[in-house]
């Protein structure tokens, strides 16, 4: 099976990683919780190469848990930046999995809208550049 088979055409995730069981809630399903602290970590990604630097996030605009990520999954996040504005960088996240048991299928799990802000050294919003670095 290719490693992207069922993933969205084209599109590179800026994470993968495995649920596992450390991860899951009473009910054995993994962890909503765990999953928002992926999505902010590839939220993260094209944010920082956007901002050129250090950024925090301010805000999550939405957040949709879509369907359930079981323990196996293999869980590929895909995220793409928005909107920039002086010092803030929104970004869409889209979660997928890729599932083997009881069939092999791939679904998108959830989605996220989250906003992050440029940072200086001391911790104080800065202007994003006009351009990403390097191009």
């Amino acid at each position: 099976m290719n490693h992207l088979a069922g993933l969205p055409e084209g599109r590179v995730p800026v994470l993968r990683l495995p649920a596992t069981p450390q991860d899951t809630n009473a009910g054995g399903d993994v962890f909503g919780g765990w999953l928002m602290a992926q999505v902010d970590i590839a939220g993260s990604i094209p944010a920082v190469l956007r901002a050129d630097g250090r950024v925090v996030t301010a805000a999550v605009r939405s957040m949709s848990f879509l369907k359930p990520v079981r323990v196996g999954d293999l869980v590929s996040l895909y995220a793409e930046v928005t909107e920039v504005g002086r010092s803030s960088i929104r970004v869409a996240v889209e979660a997928w999995v890729q599932r083997r048991r009881p069939r092999p299928e791939a679904m998108r799990v959830a989605e996220a809208e989250l906003v992050y802000v440029a940072i200086d050294e001391r911790g104080r919003p800065r202007p994003v550049p006009k351009e990403a670095a390097g191009g």
